[in-house]
C-alpha cells in the first residue's frame, strides 16, 4: 500500500535514485551509534518491531539477524530507497520475516500498511533529519508502541561540545542533503511523555555529535 505526500515523495526519490546504490558504504562513516541502538533494543521473545523511515533496509537486516524470532516492518516515503530495501532484505534470505510499504511517516496507519497496529518496539535512524513535520513521526511511533514498548531514536545531535568551525561545517554540509539536526527533540519528547505517561532516557553521544534516546511506554494503557 503506497501513503505518502507527493512533494517529499518526490524528493527524496530525486535525492535517492543515484546514492542509494552506494549510500550504506559511505553513511557508515559518519550516522554514527546505530548498531548501539539495535542492540539496546532488547526485543522480546516473538516479538514485533517497525522502523520508520527504513531507507536501504541495512538496520532492518541487521536487526533482523540480532533477533532472529521477531517479526520486522519498515516503512519509507521513497521508492527508491524501497527497491534497494526489498532486494537486500531478499538477499539476506529474510522476506518472510521483514514487510515494507511505501508511507507518510508523519500521517501512516500501521493497521492498514501491516495489519498490525502495536508493536513492541519502534525504532527511528537518523531519519527525523529529513522528516517535515518530524514531531508528528515521533507522536505517531509512540502511539504505535504496545504497552510496555519502547521508540528508540538516533540521530544528529546538537554538537555543543565540539569546536563551533566543526558544527557549522557539519551543518552546511548536511543542508546540502537536505539534513537538518533537529535541536528541539529533547522538549519534544519530553512533551510526548507527559502526554502518554512514558519515560524518557536521552544521551548524547561522541561529544554530542549524535544523541541516543528512548521512549518507555507505561505497561497498562492510560485512560
Amino acid at each position: 500500500m503506497e501513503r505518502a505526500a507527493p512533494d517529499h515523495a518526490e524528493l527524496m526519490d530525486g535525492v535517492y535514485r543515484v546514492q542509494r546504490h552506494f549510500y550504506d558504504a559511505t553513511r557508515k562513516y559518519y550516522l554514527l551509534g546505530r548498531d548501539r541502538m539495535i542492540d539496546g533494543l532488547d526485543v522480546p521473545n516473538r516479538g514485533t518491531v517497525l522502523e520508520l523511515g527504513c531507507g536501504t533496509g541495512r538496520n532492518l537486516v541487521l536487526a533482523a539477524r540480532r533477533y532472529p524470532r521477531a517479526q520486522f516492518f519498515g516503512l519509507d516515503i521513497s521508492s527508491e530507497m524501497l527497491a534497494t530495501a526489498r532486494t537486500a532484505i531478499d538477499r539476506a534470505g529474510l522476506a518472510g520475516r521483514v514487510a515494507l510499504a511505501r508511507a507518510d511517516a508523519t500521517r501512516f496507519e500501521a493497521r492498514d500498511l501491516f495489519d498490525t497496529g502495536r508493536f513492541d518496539r519502534v525504532f527511528i535512524s537518523y531519519a527525523l533529519s529529513m522528516i517535515p513535520g518530524w514531531e508528528r513521526t515521533i507522536a505517531l511511533g509512540i502511539d504505535a508502541l504496545a504497552p510496555g514498548g519502547s521508540l528508540h531514536i538516533v540521530d544528529f545531535g546538537g554538537q555543543e561540545r565540539l569546536p563551533t568551525w566543526f558544527r557549522a561545517g557539519l551543518r552546511t554540509w548536511l543542508a546540502k542533503f537536505h539534513v537538518s539536526p533537529r535541536d528541539e527533540l529533547h522538549a519534544v519528547l519530553c512533551g510526548d511523555c507527559e502526554r502518554t505517561g512514558a519515560n524518557l532516557s536521552f544521551e548524547p553521544l561522541f561529544r554530542g555529535y549524535a544523541v541516543h534516546a528512548v521512549v518507555r511506554a507505561r505497561a497498562i494503557p492510560a485512560h
